[in-house]
């Protein structure tokens, strides 16, 4: 097993097409809206019906706030690399260090020649790229008072460096034989494959390929991301079997390829949640010692007095007149175990849920901060009756949407994986807590019908007069089940999941 322990990223890869350039950036708005972490496009410079790859990233960019985007990868005989790296440092600067750089040799060398390129072989295209990553690293660095690379194929004397980028730019190679990965390895922040031209199967030999490179080189083979342009898959399965190749094969960073909206809804609100909570419980089990008794059965104190995990109070605040559940009614869980003497494993196990509620938390924070654009939106549409206010009215309304059921989904996706994983591995491990994950478990399914009312309100946005103030009210019920929910399950089951874990 080979898991680098990197953090995961998910993300989509867009056609950039001519016809609908508006149909593009709004995918990468929805990629945004879904919860990705990434947007990439393909670069082809000499492909008539594609945009600029650049530009279109430079756009998207400008109308997003946490997207990171790059490009898939980037074609460097037809990107001069002192002035590519002038256009990523700019970009990131510009949009506050969310530019990544995807880069490769080159291909279909017919079509780059026609466009004023250079027609290299295999070698050639091999010894460019890797002068090329030494003229970007070196006009990034600012330390240095000027950039010299005298090279076969790239020769820069003299140029001053900078800008520096605003973060440290990784730079991702799409490589595919033995030398190329050779090469990244030595230089590159990361592997980006595609499952088309690199099945599942082989990516045992090149991941060793590439650490065999790296450690040759004086690196550590875990500072490599390895990401995977992933073909959409409907198999039930889906995230089962992503998890599998981040746990067995290190992939760190999956995107998703295709222009299907639906898709790429499902990727961000149910796959990748999905992948999260998997691929996060296995490392936590495998932080423990393979001799190491089960949480229940150590007696040994190991750090004393350790700083518990302290569950978020539910304040008692409430937005809605409406009450989907008498609190008081909820059972309570007293445990007949000795103390916990909270080591930094029982930490790490009853901390992933408060952070797992902290990031619902705040999504439903930014889902009322949308909510109150779409309000400002519509009153000043109302008032200036102009075409561009009535396009920017319907982007937020869109934003919107895709945004609210980005939400319910991954409140879904964690309820089920809470059902069908952790609570059962509860019940089995003490019965005094069978009646508090009765109740969960009973709040699971009326949550599941406040999101069903979010969903219609959606519905109503559109199609009625006062639908954005049914969509306020429905999400205001949903804020308050969520908080008290959340708080309630914290509660009850940080304590027990420390002592037992996930699983």
């Amino acid at each position: 097993m080979t898991d680098y322990g990197q953090e995961l990223l998910f993300g989509t890869f867009l056609t950039p097409d001519a016809d609908r350039p508006e149909r593009v950036v709004e995918l990468g708005l929805l990629t945004e809206a879904a919860g990705l972490d990434l947007a990439t496009v393909q670069d082809h410079p000499y492909q008539a019906r594609f945009l600029d790859a650049w530009a279109l990233i430079a756009t998207i960019l400008a109308r997003t706030s946490t997207l990171r985007l790059t490009t898939n990868v980037s074609n460097l005989p037809l990107r001069p690399p002192f002035v590519l790296a002038k256009t990523v440092a700019s970009l990131d600067r510009l949009s506050r260090g969310r530019v990544e750089l995807g880069i490769g040799a080159g291909g279909f060398w017919d079509a780059i020649e026609a466009a004023g390129g250079p027609r290299r072989t295999p070698g050639e295209a091999l010894a460019a790229l890797d002068e090329g990553i030494a003229v970007i690293r070196a006009a990034w660095d600012t330390g240095e008072r000027s950039v010299r690379v005298s090279g076969d194929h790239y020769r820069v004397s003299g140029v001053h460096p900078g800008p520096a980028p605003a973060h440290d730019v990784e730079i991702w190679v799409g490589a595919i034989g033995p030398r190329m990965l050779d090469l990244t390895g030595r230089v590159g922040d990361g592997w980006l494959p595609s499952q088309s031209y690199v099945p599942p199967e082989t990516l045992a030999e090149r991941n060793a390929r590439i650490d065999a490179a790296a450690t040759a080189a004086g690196r550590d083979p875990a500072a490599v991301r390895r990401l995977y342009n992933v073909t959409p898959s409907d198999d039930p399965a889906w995230a089962e079997w992503l998890a599998e190749l981040a746990l067995t094969h290190g992939t760190s960073t999956f995107i998703v390829a295709g222009d299907d909206a639906t898709t790429i809804q499902r990727f961000g609100t149910e796959i990748a949640p999905a992948v999260r909570e998997l691929v996060l419980a296995e490392r936590a089990r495998e932080d423990r010692p393979e001799d190491a008794p089960a949480p229940a059965e150590q007696v040994e104190v190991r750090v004393p007095g350790g700083e518990p995990v302290r569950p978020t109070p539910d304040d008692g605040a409430r937005r809605s007149d409406r009450a989907p559940w008498d609190d008081a009614t909820r059972p309570t869980y007293a445990s007949a175990h000795e103390p916990l003497h909270w080591t930094d494993h029982e930490r790490a196990a009853g901390q992933h849920l408060v952070d797992v509620h902290d990031h619902l938390r705040g999504e439903l924070a930014q889902l009322f901060d949308l909510i109150g654009q779409v309000e400002a939106g519509t009153l000043e549409a109302g008032r200036a009756r102009s075409l561009i206010n009535t396009m920017t009215m319907r982007q937020n309304d869109w934003a919107l949407g895709a945004y609210c059921q980005s939400y319910c989904r991954l409140v879904t996706t964690h309820h089920t994986i809470e059902d069908t994983s952790m609570f059962p591995h509860l019940r089995s491990r003490d019965p005094e807590l069978v009646p508090v994950i009765d109740r969960l478990e009973e709040e699971h399914h009326v949550i599941a019908s406040v999101l069903d009312d979010v969903d219609r309100a959606l519905v109503a946005v559109v199609s009625e007069p006062d639908g954005l103030a049914r969509l306020r009210e429905a999400v205001d019920l949903l804020s308050d089940t969520m908080t008290s929910h959340l708080s309630y399950e914290e509660r009850e089951l940080v304590e027990p999941l420390a002592r037992f874990g996930f699983y």
